[in-house]
């Protein structure tokens, strides 16, 4: 039991040691806009004006400038669906393949009070578009940004209020080119013999094994706050015994004079803390713990932390209210084990991609509720964001619905040693900030995957790979930190430096393809070469077997689902002797059938999925759905009200 003394004790250990250095974080805030008593969301989804600048520099739209008028004005236009990848929509092949710049257009009415009240803030938000943007507001350009896969914003609104009478036109140049220091990194490549390719012929050539999807794939917003508003939000929570603790930061901007009142209110509607200062530690009694699905009755239960702002700059003043949901629940690992809320976690669960049918990337609900009910199906608890930052609204799911995510960077075909430069890493970097900005809050991440698969075996890798899992730790000493690596740990200059080894192997199918006999010698050395050499635990991160859905044989061959079969129970046999000592998860690679460049090696994409593209099952879907229901049962001992697998 926590005395008063302990108590005591133990906030002021906790404050003084910890609160500089676990929010240390970029200055500014992107939290995700909600509505509240003081904020307003305007979402611009629909259909888009599109043009893709098909000119041979690809530069024409800037040389023209194409955003000083309505895009149909330059020349011809497409409906293009936001969000959405482009590339599937319509039925030309050069814009499937398209490099270059895409430009987006949309004229959106604009709420009179926005615009007449001096106090108000209007924010233009995109979720993400892929990889270059350029974004203009009535022909003035109000931001740019560089990466895909997370998002960005421009406070907007003395553009609007410099003309009141006509529509707000916003536009959008996208462009999806990938260079030696972009992450993922690529190479444009330009084939000039006239005997074999047409003028102008280039390819984009790329070190990663899915489709380079491009677009604005997420939603596009208005938003609005106050002239002076809350500005980010840190929490970091823990708890002992009963007690919970929730330390705190809150920072504002445009206010002189400020009176906050933060509010950590529990699913009853009920205050268990509050405080008036703009950082510390909320202490309450009764703590209800955010556990991961299938390892509580009551799993991912969620607080809200209501920050309430009064602010004056002077002149006026002013009223903000924001709303973060907080999960209570703590993140260790030990030399052999994966801990959440100091119990023993294992991960079993699968890798994602943000893929589907003629929407590519683009952001879907159907989509996304229908595979948290097969992952919740198959009794998974967790997934990794292979190969990129996934949908905020995705993270959201995960903390409602208690899957545990590994938080992956776009930080994928790192394999030039040109990719390991200065401009390169700083780069890496900046994206990582930009992560653990965005995703700090959310208890469903436990750890964050700076990379997945580099050249690190080239020598500048440990100075990189030092350099990026460093800055990632300081920015967040809260949650372990990995990259993903292959098997063969030998070549590995990275790994001493992450907390947890995450492995992707793939014995008897790019290696020795066909002989599933290899698998238990080759498996059995790869996880007892990496615990020999660094005493840290392990995740089999990846592995897995093509199989064409419907394609059968027996006795079993490759790209049939009898073979995907037994691939996967030759893993799973060690898998059970491993996990009795270091192995602390498996995740299937891959959840579904994904698309891919085109190439001898794929057909129509990767197969690798236990679920086809369009989400049926293939027969690995049932051996993987009764071992993760088996282990629920014998790792995290859940007790009769799980017999049967829940949905949603």
């Amino acid at each position: 039991m926590l005395t008063q003394g302990r108590l005591t004790a133990f906030r002021l250990i906790w404050v003084c040691l910890g609160l500089r250095e676990v929010l240390c974080t970029v200055n500014t805030g992107m939290l995700f806009p909600r509505e509240s008593a003081s904020r307003e969301v305007k979402e611009l989804s629909g259909l888009w004006r599109f043009r893709a600048d098909t000119s041979p520099s690809r530069n024409q739209g800037f040389e023209k400038s194409w955003y000083k008028s309505r895009l149909a004005e330059t020349g011809p236009v497409l409906d293009m669906p936001v969000p959405s990848s482009f590339n599937d929509i319509t039925q030309d092949p050069k814009l499937r393949d398209f490099i270059g710049w895409a430009w987006y257009e949309k004229e959106v009415v604009v709420p009179a009070r926005w615009l007449t009240d001096e106090g108000t803030r209007v924010v233009l938000r995109v979720g993400s578009a892929h990889y270059y943007s350029v974004v203009w507001v009535n022909g003035v350009k109000v931001t740019e940004h560089e990466g895909g896969h997370l998002p960005f914003e421009a406070e907007i609104s003395g553009v609007l209020r410099d003309d009141t009478t006509r529509p707000c036109r916003i536009t959008i140049a996208v462009n999806n080119t990938l260079t030696l220091e972009t992450l993922p990194p690529g190479t444009i490549q330009h084939l000039t013999d006239p005997t074999k390719y047409p003028d102008g012929f280039f390819v984009q050539n790329i070190n990663f094994d899915f489709f380079n999807y491009a677009g604005i794939h997420r939603p596009v917003l208005l938003y609005t706050t106050p002239k002076a508003y809350v500005d980010d939000i840190t929490v970091v929570t823990d708890f002992v015994d009963s007690t919970g603790f929730v330390k705190y930061k809150v920072a504002v901007q445009n206010a002189a004079e400020t009176i906050l009142k933060v509010t950590l209110i529990d699913k009853d509607a009920h205050t268990v803390a509050s405080s008036s200062e703009p950082f510390g530690v909320l202490i309450f009694t009764d703590v209800k713990l955010w556990w991961p699905y299938l390892m509580h009755e009551n799993p991912a239960y969620l607080y809200s932390l209501e920050v309430h702002l009064m602010a004056a700059d002077g002149r006026s003043t002013y009223e903000d209210v924001y709303s973060l949901p907080v999960g209570i629940r703590t993140v260790n690992v030990t030399s052999t084990q994966f801990l959440i809320n100091s119990k023993p976690f294992y991960f079993h669960g699968v890798n994602k991609h943000e893929d589907a049918d003629i929407r590519g990337k683009g952001f879907d609900w159907p989509l996304i509720v229908k595979d948290f009910n097969l992952m919740k199906w198959l009794g998974a608890n967790s997934f990794r964001t292979s190969h990129y930052p996934y949908a905020e609204e995705i993270l959201q799911m995960c903390d409602r619905h208690g899957i545990v995510v590994i938080d992956e960077c776009p930080g994928v075909g790192i394999k030039d040693i040109r990719s390991f430069g200065n401009a390169s890493l700083a780069h890496h970097l900046f994206v990582m900030d930009e992560l653990v900005r965005r995703d700090k809050n959310h208890p469903s991440v436990v750890m964050w995957s700076v990379a997945n698969e580099p050249a690190s075996e080239m020598p500048p890798a440990d100075f990189y790979f030092k350099s990026v899992i460093t800055h990632t730790k300081t920015l967040d000493p809260t949650r372990p930190v990995t990259y993903i690596t292959d098997s063969n740990f030998a070549r590995d200059r990275g790994a001493r430096y992450v907390d947890v080894i995450c492995v992707n192997s793939y014995f008897s199918w790019y290696h020795d393809p066909g002989y599933v006999e290899v698998i238990p010698f080759q498996l059995n050395t790869q996880f007892e070469n990496w615990y020999g050499e660094y005493q840290k635990p392990i995740i089999q991160s990846e592995y897995g077997a093509d199989a064409v859905p419907g394609l059968h044989s027996d006795p079993p061959v490759m790209f049939t689902e009898e073979y995907q079969k037994i691939v996967l129970q030759s893993y799973h046999d060690v898998f059970d002797q491993k996990r009795k000592k270091y192995l602390i998860g498996e995740l299937i690679w891959n959840f579904a059938d994904f698309m891919t460049v085109q190439g001898i090696t794929r057909v129509v994409g990767n197969k690798k999925g236990i679920f086809s593209r369009q989400r049926q099952p293939k027969a690995a879907a049932f051996i993987l759905k009764d071992r993760y229901w088996r282990l629920a049962n014998e790792t995290m001992k859940i007790p009769p009200w799980t017999k049967y697998p829940c949905v949603l």
